[in-house]
């Protein structure tokens, strides 16, 4: 997902619809704005913090906490960005918050799996290379640096442009764009490492 998304260099456009939200949360319909940012970016939101963190639940509670905070903050947004970077910063946040108390917790990046065992028939062996494509991914994806994975995960799998994750950072785009070039040259070492000591 990440390889293939990284090997086409276009800068996703921007969603529609922005303007309506900030029409909303001008005239301090709050509520319609969140339903309008829950519509357009909860997924999205939901599988960067599911990338991030590794559990389906503490990613649905994460991408909600965001959703809930962005609503709270709606009074004070001043649409010096768009949207979706200012929402996605909130969950980058929230997400290296929860990641930081499990490191004091745990003192290591800790996976959840679907505990569901594969089916008898020909689906479960399917799964379950699905399931270990997606640990290897998660493997790699610890082993970089924090802000580079963050980087990384907001550029190819919440399709922020690389202006956007700047935003989303706190950095410029070239910053970001650097960010995400070392992730992608970190990981591709990693994979021929990985390839070597097989042979």
């Amino acid at each position: 997902m990440i390889a293939a998304a990284a090997l086409t260099e276009v800068e996703p456009a921007l969603p529609p619809g922005d303007d309506a939200i900030a029409r909303a949360i001008s005239a301090g319909d709050h509520r319609e704005a969140l339903i309008a940012c829950t519509r357009r970016y909860g997924r999205a939101i939901g599988r960067y913090c599911m990338a991030m963190l590794g559990s389906q639940a503490d990613a649905d509670d994460v991408a909600q906490e965001t959703l809930l905070a962005a609503h709270d903050g709606f009074a004070g947004w001043r649409a010096e960005g768009s949207m979706q970077a200012w929402l996605f910063s909130i969950a980058r946040r929230k997400c290296a918050r929860l990641a930081e108390q499990r490191a004091r917790r745990t003192a290591r990046l800790r996976l959840v799996h679907d505990a569901a065992k594969p089916d008898s028939g020909g689906g479960g062996e399917r799964q379950l290379i699905d399931r270990e494509r997606a640990e290897r991914a998660r493997h790699l994806l610890a082993q970089l640096k924090p802000s580079e994975r963050e980087a990384l995960l907001l550029r190819y799998e919440a399709g922020l442009s690389y202006r956007e994750v700047g935003e989303a950072c706190g950095i410029d785009e070239v910053a970001a764009r650097k960010r995400v070039s070392r992730a992608l040259a970190a990981m591709r070492t990693a994979l021929e490492d990985e390839g070597k000591s097989q042979s």
